[in-house]
């Protein structure tokens, strides 16, 4: 297969506090959330001046990786787009046109499939080439990659790295929370969603013989009425406190940078509630710009690009397809 550039598609997050309400506005735009739910998360950003980390650990991804493909001998521009703030996808698709690329291939920020981490994009990815008219290229978009062997590898020496931080005469009755996003149960039900992130955590706990670990959620934002996810990250520390434990090791796998909701949903919310319960609690780093994952990026390109070889994964569930069937990971009847 011929490509000739690389399109890196993530969220997006506000550079400052003039963009933090119109980010808001993106993300939010056609779902019920209530308006003082978006208040409060706007507050969120207010505490840290407006500023998300995640474009600029986009960014700094993305340099890594264009040494990373000329290693391996691909010489591919990379064009950065977001859904919901600048860059944003539509420009980057016009300019993508403008300079004649013909064919990209995506990399989304997103390991699992589910409505919103992977047929969003696509979506928006076509809405994109639609606003860019006949020249726009044509995209593909690079499979799910929770249990790509560098994923785990990475996510692994996180959590080593957070198990370090604990006491060495707590460290073997600590707990390992694995937490992601939540999801409107409807929209998990009809996805593999969940079942992947389970086997995120096994490989991931298994792969540094970790002790007890659970899956929970974070971040939730519809309506009580609405059933989600659970249980809840905070929930839980405090089910876990009452159960005796006094050590908890937090491993956000289902994220991959150390964005808003992973600085306040964990590093405020869940270190207050653990405070509160007389518990002790670390957080690991999401893969960030680590090596192996960094890695992963290349090597999944490269698997594209030069098709024929290994598609490496771990675990029972084997690689995801290349394309992805008709009519999966819908979004269901409410959001």
């Amino acid at each position: 297969m011929t490509y000739d550039a690389i399109l890196y598609v993530s969220f997006g997050g506000p550079e400052g506090m003039e963009d933090v309400m119109p980010y808001l506005e993106n993300v939010l735009r056609g779902r019920r959330v209530p308006e003082v739910r978006k208040q409060e998360v706007a507050r969120h950003y207010e505490a840290v001046g407006g500023i998300s980390p995640i474009n600029r650990q986009n960014r700094q991804v993305i340099d890594a990786l264009g040494p990373l493909l000329e290693e391996r001998g691909l010489s591919l521009p990379i064009y950065f787009g977001n859904r919901n703030w600048n860059p944003l996808l539509p420009a980057t698709m016009r300019q993508m046109a403008s300079d004649g690329v013909r064919r990209a291939l995506a990399f989304v920020t997103s390991a699992y499939s589910s409505y919103s981490g992977c047929r969003q994009y696509r979506e928006n990815i076509s809405s994109a080439r639609e606003e860019a008219g006949d020249a726009a290229p044509r995209v593909d978009k690079i499979r799910v990659f929770y249990n790509h062997p560098l994923f785990i590898e990475a996510n692994a020496e996180r959590l080593l790295d957070a198990l370090g931080e604990v006491p060495e005469s707590m460290r073997d009755d600590a707990v390992i929370l694995f937490t992601a996003h939540s999801l409107p149960a409807e929209m998990a039900a009809v996805s593999n969603y969940e079942a992947q992130l389970r086997e995120t955590c096994r490989l991931v706990a298994g792969h540094r013989r970790a002790g007890s670990w659970k899956l929970v959620f974070q971040s939730r934002s519809g309506p009580p009425s609405q059933p989600w996810l659970e249980p809840d990250v905070c929930g839980e520390i405090a089910r876990l406190a009452g159960d005796g434990t006094r050590q908890i090791v937090l491993a956000p796998v289902g994220f991959l940078s150390d964005h808003m909701e992973v600085l306040h949903d964990l590093d405020v919310e869940a270190a207050d509630t653990a405070k509160s319960h007389g518990v002790s609690l670390v957080r690991s780093q999401t893969v960030g710009c680590h090596p192996a994952y960094l890695r992963m990026i290349a090597a999944m390109i490269e698997e594209r690009v030069r098709p024929g070889g290994d598609r490496p994964a771990l675990g029972e569930r084997g690689a995801g397809p290349h394309t992805c069937p008709a009519g999966c990971c819908p979004k269901g009847r409410q959001q």
